[in-house]
């Protein structure tokens, strides 16, 4: 009885530990200053299934840790151009982008200058 309780715990234990269900990504995303990062990283947080999002402002580099059985990467692009900003592969719609303030408007060229100082 005592070795079958043991292969028993072995194996349920063994199940649970296997399961890494976290995922990580890094994607590139448009933007161009500190409210553009807490808007990103607050759409892809309110994800359901995201547990931490950081977007680099000076790289555009995105890193996010998710629960792959909760969400995924099409889904995480959806909320991120839902707010505004362009992702690879998915842009934001005019109405979505228009709603940004005007020092976030990273599509045009002149704002994106005046972020480089």
């Amino acid at each position: 009885m005592k070795k079958i309780l043991v292969v028993l715990i072995f194996l349920v234990g063994t199940v649970g530990f296997s399961q890494n269900k976290n995922a990580k990504l890094s994607l590139e995303v448009d933007g161009v200053c500190e409210m553009c990062k807490k808007r990103i990283e607050t759409a892809c947080i309110k994800t359901k299934g995201v547990k931490s999002a950081v977007w680099n402002v000076k790289t555009h580099e995105l890193k996010v840790v998710y629960d792959e059985n909760k969400t995924n990467l099409n889904t995480i692009k959806k909320s991120i151009v839902a707010v505004g900003h362009d992702t690879v592969g998915m842009k934001a719609s005019d109405e979505a982008y228009n709603k940004l303030h005007g020092c976030c408007k990273y599509r045009d060229e002149i704002v994106r200058n005046d972020h480089k100082n």
